[in-house]
């Protein structure tokens, strides 16, 4: 019975030497790369955890403030806490909304 290379008719390949070459660990560079993505993070989302009952109205004009939705669409999204309120914005960006939304009566957090 003929071997699977020659039964598919696929070329005889040449080995390649890597004596002599620095290859590195496996390890250390699965390390360095894990760190460098998370020191690297510009883009953060803003998301609604959670608001107080009497203080819903509030949350939504500040939800239509930043997110230029209309009033039924933003009453929706409240509805669905937790929710993504805001997707890839910067960190100064991503503070301010939060602070916004706690002075009006909710806890968004930045992921």
């Amino acid at each position: 019975m003929p071997a699977l290379s020659e039964r598919l008719k696929l070329p005889k390949l040449q080995s390649i030497s890597t004596e002599g070459m620095d290859l590195g660990s496996d390890n250390d560079a699965a390390g360095a790369k894990v760190e460098e993505k998370k020191a690297e993070k510009t883009a953060f989302d803003v998301k609604l955890e959670k608001f107080d009952a009497a203080a819903k109205i509030k949350v939504i004009k500040e939800v239509r403030a930043f997110t230029n939705l209309g009033l039924k669409e933003a009453k929706d999204l409240l509805e669905k806490v937790p929710t993504v309120l805001k997707q890839g914005v910067t960190k100064e960006e991503a503070n301010t909304i939060i602070e916004k939304i706690k002075a009006a009566g909710g806890v968004a957090v930045m992921e």
